[in-house]
């Protein structure tokens, strides 16, 4: 029994270090190994998604640690996407656990592939920061899209950074570099420990899996992050494409 536990311990470090190393070079997208891993292993789903949510921090804490050292990110901006982003992702997490998901799931990952067809038709999006859309109604209707996108951060963890990420790059004007860093650092810590408290709140956690998944998701993150910051937007654009196209067939076929 010892060495069967011992096991799912070594395959859930390692399923996190590489789900939330892809996913800190994307800005988002960790559920898509992370998650399903945890469901395989045993637990329910609402178990699952409270426990990956918990790991999924530490994820935000190792792209914070990195992206901090040469981040030049905007405060207001940045208490601009929590202030919109946390009340969704407080509603999602209270849903999900009330309502069956699966019709979602299959609108997410339509939405999810699209967003990977539209970047790949998009040669030169992201690729510079042209910021625009700063007056009231650019961040009225940029706040309302990122509420949205918080419920579905919520509610379903799968690729909803991603999103972020994107949402970002069209409607902000961000390069992709810039968009992830907001995305990991904002959303991974923030967004998801909100998701996190309220999910352990009304649901269960498997705090005896969280030290193998919170070490991977922490080294992962660390990694995926320092890799972005060093390599060009074109790479980070190709990274995101991918990660959007797997995330989406994911959660059509899972």
């Amino acid at each position: 029994m010892h060495n069967i536990e011992f096991f799912n311990q070594i395959i859930l470090f390692i399923v996190s270090l590489l789900a939330n190393l892809f996913s800190a070079m994307a800005g988002g997208g960790a559920g898509l190994l992370q998650l399903p891993a945890i469901i395989f292993l045993g637990l329910t789903f609402t178990t699952a998604l409270a426990t990956h949510k918990v790991a999924s921090v530490a994820l935000g804490v190792g792209a914070t640690v990195r992206h901090l050292k040469n981040s030049s990110l905007e405060r207001k901006f940045a208490f601009f996407i929590l202030l919109t982003g946390l009340p969704g992702v407080t509603l999602g997490a209270l849903v999900i656990l009330q309502v069956p998901g699966r019709s979602a799931e299959l609108a997410l990952g339509v939405m999810t592939m699209g967003l990977a067809v539209y970047s790949f038709l998009q040669p030169q999006l992201g690729q510079i920061c042209d910021e625009k859309h700063r007056d009231f109604s650019g961040y009225l209707i940029g706040g309302l899209v990122m509420f949205f996108i918080g419920v579905l951060n919520g509610s379903l963890t799968s690729g909803t950074g991603l999103f972020v990420t994107i949402w970002l790059v069209k409607w902000f004007g961000l390069d992709y570099k810039r968009a992830v860093a907001y995305t990991l650092i904002l959303v991974g810590l923030f967004w998801n420990a909100t998701g996190a408290f309220t999910l352990g709140m009304l649901g269960t956690i498997q705090w005896d899996w969280l030290p193998a998944l919170l070490l991977g998701s922490f080294i992962g993150g660390y990694l995926g992050a320092h890799i972005s910051i060093s390599r060009s937007n074109r790479l980070i654009k190709r990274v995101f494409e991918l990660m959007t196209l797997l995330v989406g067939l994911k959660l059509i076929f899972s």
